[in-house]
């Protein structure tokens, strides 16, 4: 790692550096910084965190004798083993750290942000930037003000862009983000209504996601959808967030939009194809992701390619190999079911999406749908409205879990649609005990909810056992 010597690494955070009687501090250069002590390598770092479970302190003797080359840490153990980095606090230190390597960085970095839509367009940068470049591309979700700080340190030499995943709930935590990361181009998915019980209202959210632009590179490229009606805001002079000389560029169905797309052809579950108009020319662009939103991935990827010097032709060829990660708009087809995993997390933005992506399915449909968490007073309202959404949208099926669910399950009688089936079940266990006799051969099942509803469990059931 570049200009990460102990002595580095401790001016960059502040901390007091303690050597073992005798020893001469090395002015080695760090091979990793880690803050999970099975991760360490030869000359890595550990960052020593407290936890709930764990507290990392514990393991400073067993990572020196794994070759550790340092530990940061905020209490010495009672007998030194190797140097340590006394910090006030270790997770502001991970972040000071991530801070001062970023600086020693040359590559792009893009930095994507909004309510709805993160990952699967971090999946389809990244996959389409990956047909020239060598790209990081963040991990799982590793997305706030830890994983984002341990994403940028593992950039190596051989990474020519990183692609940054940047997921907030209040108020300063972007600003942090962007300190850390450093964003020279910024992609903002759109506003939603998630985290209102923080953040509350979507003027709110867009100004809390624009804190992406505090510490962006002054002349950064910042892309967004010019559907949306507040990132319409943006370059407007109705809101104070762009610096002078960033250039604003949109995407969207819209023709108003720099890079737009027609000639659409939705494949059901099984992707799209289309014309993507950009001020560089058209070009045909297939991706093999359903629903429609993708076609929204495809235009920002385009444009972020093109901004980084991508051909037509390699961004299309790029865009076709870009396959679905698990528990997000996943497809999985077996011998009786076709399983929609869409399981990692939820909002009301992204559950209509969901189900709009299931009514393109030939045959029955059903909609597994679970509780979504933090919306704040209008939660009830909230899950309501998923409901009467399932009704208005022709599922044949829609099996509701969990407490607030209890809401989505009630407006969809109410909606009465006719030859509907509703089902409510307070807890997952029960369904999954019933959910062999609820369903058909041929069914396409959509399976969402917030992440700890662990619905991950129905997939399994589904798909290893269906």
């Amino acid at each position: 790692m570049k200009q990460m010597t102990l002595q580095q690494i401790a001016q960059a955070c502040g901390g007091k550096m303690v050597c073992p009687q005798g020893q001469i501090v090395p002015d080695t250069e760090a091979a990793c910084v880690v803050i999970d002590s099975r991760q360490i390598e030869k000359n890595g770092i550990f960052i020593a965190t407290r936890g709930e479970r764990v507290d990392g302190h514990s393991f400073i003797p067993q990572v020196f004798e794994k070759g550790a080359l340092g530990v940061v840490c905020e209490e010495l153990p009672e007998v030194l083993p190797g140097v340590c980095i006394q910090v006030e606090d270790s997770f502001r230190a991970l972040q000071d750290i991530a801070a001062y390597y970023r600086e020693q960085l040359t590559i792009p970095v893009v930095g994507i942000t909004g309510s709805v839509g993160k990952t699967s367009t971090k999946e389809m940068i990244a996959g389409v930037l990956s047909e020239k470049y060598t790209a990081l591309k963040t991990e799982g979700n590793f997305n706030n003000e830890i994983g984002v700080p341990l994403m940028i340190l593992k950039i190596r030499p051989e990474h020519q862009i990183a692609v940054l995943e940047m997921g907030i709930n209040h108020f300063g935590e972007m600003h942090n983000l962007s300190r850390m990361a450093k964003p020279d181009i910024c992609v903002m998915t759109n506003i939603g209504q998630c985290h209102l019980e923080y953040l509350g209202t979507r003027d709110g959210i867009l100004k809390a996601k624009s804190e992406i632009f505090d510490f962006a590179n002054p002349k950064a490229q910042v892309i967004v959808n010019g559907d949306d009606d507040k990132l319409q805001l943006l370059g407007t002079g109705a809101v104070p967030y762009l610096k002078p000389e960033m250039t604003l560029t949109h995407f969207g169905k819209g023709k108003q939009n720099e890079f737009y797309a027609d000639g659409v052809t939705m494949n059901g579950l099984f992707g799209s194809s289309m014309t993507v108009h950009t001020p560089e020319g058209d070009f045909p662009m297939e991706v093999r992701l359903p629903g429609e939103h993708q076609i929204y991935n495809a235009l920002a990827a385009a444009a972020v390619a093109l901004k980084l010097g991508m051909t037509p032709e390699e961004i299309a060829a790029g865009a076709v190999k870009v396959q679905a990660i698990g528990g997000r708009s996943h497809l999985i087809q077996t011998e009786r079911y076709v399983v929609l995993d869409d399981c990692y997390n939820a909002n009301p933005v992204s559950m209509k999406a969901a189900v709009e992506l299931l009514t393109n399915a030939t045959g029955r449909k059903v909609a597994i749908l679970g509780d979504m968490f933090e919306l704040g007073e209008k939660e009830a309202e909230l899950h309501a409205g998923i409901g009467t959404f399932c009704a208005e949208h022709g599922i044949d099926v829609l099996i509701c879990v969990g407490t607030l669910s209890a809401n989505m399950a009630q407006a969809a009688r109410e909606t009465g649609a006719a030859g509907m089936e509703v089902y409510h079940f307070e807890k997952l266990d029960s369904l999954r005990k019933e959910l062999p006799g609820l369903l058909q051969p041929g069914d396409n099942i959509l399976i969402k909810a917030s992440h700890a509803m662990h619905f991950e469990k129905l997939v399994e059931d589904l798909t290893q056992n269906p």
